[in-house]
């Protein structure tokens, strides 16, 4: 193709680029209408019980496709369809006739919703009113605050209005006790930069709550490890210190980072990195 044809679009070709590109009404006026917000009020109203009852294909249908996506520290940031899906299928009450997970049922806001507790922000079985979710208008659509628990953890969310209705473009979990510890969802986006977590780099794996973690291997037979997490997992102790875990892909070795935070930010304290297991 030449130089010159390279560069003429069709009308057709452009009207699409056009229509496929226009904003929604909430990005044109800077603003949500009382229906944004009802729409938005029923997305999150779904969120718990399809997470709660292992509906997994419903539950990731409500993130936008491509590109929507969930995150925790212990889960990583999980995108693909079929991570996402994986991820419901975790808990135990979603496993029945195979061996526990080892996840305390009290992890409710650590990995979604756990086994118990108010998952949804709107939807969710809480045990005490919980603060109204904070909805306002943002660049991509809309954005969310909602506490999801008595410590004051909370969902960071980020809404984008698609064909099939208003979507999560990104739901990010802090816990309780990463708010404790003084950790934002700034700092999480930066360790995951800084550890290179790129979504192709680094395996989803699957595991026990305590471990060991590692990824399925193509081939290798039935596989019955619950999902755990989608590239970086990231461990938060009780001291606010944080420790990663990333498997290579197409490699097999894994990194065991530890991160510590810098008056110019956060900074990889050490990185080991674990060659490949044999074959025995």
């Amino acid at each position: 193709m030449s130089a010159v044809r390279s560069h003429v679009w069709t009308a057709a070709t452009l009207a699409l680029a056009l229509l496929s590109a226009s904003p929604s009404d909430a990005q044109v006026t800077g603003s949500l209408t009382d229906q944004d917000r009802a729409d938005i009020q029923a997305l999150l109203a779904a969120y718990a019980p399809a997470l709660l009852n292992c509906k997994a294909e419903e539950w990731a249908g409500l993130f936008a496709t491509p590109g929507g996506n969930f995150t925790s520290a212990p889960r990583g940031e999980v995108r693909e369809k079929g991570a996402l899906m994986d991820m419901v299928l975790s808990y135990d009450r979603c496993r029945p006739g195979l061996p526990p997970s080892g996840e305390p049922a009290s992890g409710a806001g650590r990995g979604g919703g756990g086994n118990r507790g108010n998952a949804g922000g709107g939807g969710g079985r809480a045990a005490q009113p919980r603060p109204a979710p904070v909805l306002e208008w943002a660049p991509e659509g809309a954005k969310g605050h909602i506490i999801n628990s008595a410590g004051g953890g909370f969902y960071e969310d980020i809404y984008v209005k698609t064909p099939k209705g208003w979507k999560f473009k990104e739901r990010t979990v802090i816990s309780d006790a990463e708010l404790a510890a003084h950790l934002t969802v700034l700092d999480f986006v930066q360790i995951r930069e800084l550890a290179g977590d790129d979504h192709g780099h680094y395996e989803d794996l699957y595991g026990n709550y305590t471990g060991p973690f590692g990824p399925r291997v193509p081939g290798s037979g039935r596989d019955d490890r619950p999902f755990r997490s989608s590239g970086l997992k990231l461990t938060i102790a009780k001291d606010g210190t944080v420790s990663g875990l990333a498997y290579l892909r197409d490699n097999g070795g894994h990194y065991e980072d530890f991160y510590t935070k810098t008056p110019q930010g956060w900074r990889i304290k050490e990185r080991k990195y674990f060659p490949p297991e044999k074959a025995k």
